[in-house]
């Protein structure tokens, strides 16, 4: 049976037998060997004489280095587990993707419906309650699953155990189906650990670390309102859990794709909405273009006058590239000309970059040839686009960065 973290369990993490599952010391940082093999990747020049030479440095958490999910490359997202990896590894600022269950209660998963792939559901008893059980592949239709944390109540949810967040879609057995793992992550840590959490155990945990919060909340896949929750009742439960949970607004970042989530907190919750976080989805409207100003609707100067004060594109959007050199784009150019705050992610979620780095590189494709881009990219983020953070699925890259270069 999976472990479960309820309130007033953080004292018992020390007695955990995984390295991960326990938090350490607020002043331990443990980076492992990956930033070095980054840098190691790297071309000759300055860059990587300067992040050689803090190779033997005492490193600090930082609120630059964002827990992305907890630290998914190599632990179940959204679990004590990950979120804990992700601590030891630096990141001060930690992020719980909020939805609600079947009777209403807030749980951190990615999607309302990504249980069919981040959890062991379709091998338990709760299968038979996902809106569409597993259909295995058959000619040209790839095999299939819908399991929601609205198809369950949150007695049920807590029965789960999180997995690696993967699918094979070619597979015809639930077994194959639910071992699709990218080859440049692992299960390792996955068989033995996966436990999940409410968004309020997220909080007391996030708090007992000494790291900073940052919630999204998430698109219903339900229609809303859901059984008389509104999107507002929704958008202000996840406010009041850290209100009642005694959080200093100035450390909260609530995010959210819908604008109208981060205008309501700028009225409703003003302390919570000076920080709020508008993650910049436009990308998959028709007519928008990152490189063209012209087409931003609301434009960067409407957004600031509506109160808007951190926007948060994908990587890509914020650069482009002139004569071979990674640079700012028009849209990180507009952005900070009206004085909007940019965070973004989400580094370490693209595997190796040896071919083009795919949809988080697509605008700096032609110079994306190998891993030691990473690092010449996040330069350029920071000290030209100048963001304030950064996610990251393996935030001991970043934490080693902003050590190095004296970010916050």
């Amino acid at each position: 049976m999976a472990r479960i973290f309820t309130l007033g369990m953080a004292a018992s993490f020390a007695a955990m037998s995984s390295w991960a599952a326990a938090p350490a010391p607020a002043d331990v940082v443990e980076l492992g060997p990956r930033p070095y093999f980054l840098v190691e990747q790297m071309k000759d020049g300055k860059l990587k004489d300067k992040l050689l030479s803090c190779a033997d440095r005492r490193f600090e958490h930082k609120n630059f280095s964002i827990g992305h999910r907890g630290a998914p490359m190599m632990f179940p997202e959204h679990t004590v587990e990950s979120y804990t990896a992700a601590h030891r590894m630096g990141a001060n600022v930690l992020e719980c993707d909020v939805i609600f269950t079947q009777d209403q209660e807030l749980v951190c998963r990615h999607a309302q419906n990504d249980l069919h792939t981040t959890t062991n559901i379709l091998k338990s008893p709760l299968a038979s309650k996902c809106t569409q059980g597993f259909l295995p592949a058959q000619g040209d239709r790839p095999a299939s699953a819908e399991c929601r944390t609205s198809d369950i109540t949150l007695a049920e949810f807590r029965t789960l155990t999180g997995k690696m967040d993967a699918a094979d879609k070619t597979a015809t057995s639930v077994d194959a189906y639910m071992d699709g793992t990218a080859n440049w992550r692992t299960d390792i840590y996955a068989e033995a650990a996966g436990t999940l959490m409410t968004h309020a155990e997220s909080i007391e945990l996030f708090s007992s670390l000494g790291a900073k919060f940052t919630p999204e909340l998430k698109s219903p896949k339900v229609n809303m309102p859901y059984n008389g929750f509104t999107q507002q009742d929704y958008a202000q439960k996840m406010i009041d859990e850290y209100k009642v949970a005694g959080i200093d607004p100035a450390d909260v970042f609530p995010q959210s794709f819908n604008l109208e989530d981060v205008l309501y907190w700028i009225e409703n919750e003003p302390e919570f909405g000076r920080q709020a976080v508008y993650l910049d989805g436009r990308y998959n409207e028709d007519g928008f273009d990152p490189m063209n100003p012209t087409t931003f609707k609301p434009s960067m100067a409407e957004l600031k006058a509506k109160g808007v004060n951190y926007i948060a594109p994908p990587m890509w959007m914020l650069v482009t590239v002139d004569n071979g050199e990674i640079v700012p784009s028009p849209y990180a150019k507009a952005a900070r000309r009206v004085g909007l705050k940019i965070i973004t992610w989400t580094l370490e979620r693209s595997g190796p970059l040896n071919t083009g780095g795919g949809w988080y590189y697509q605008s700096i494709k032609e110079v994306t040839d190998s891993d030691g881009v990473m690092f010449e990219l996040l330069d350029v983020l920071a000290m030209d686009v100048g963001i304030k953070g950064i996610f990251s699925d393996w935030p001991a890259t970043v934490t080693y960065y902003a050590n190095c270069m004296g970010l916050d």
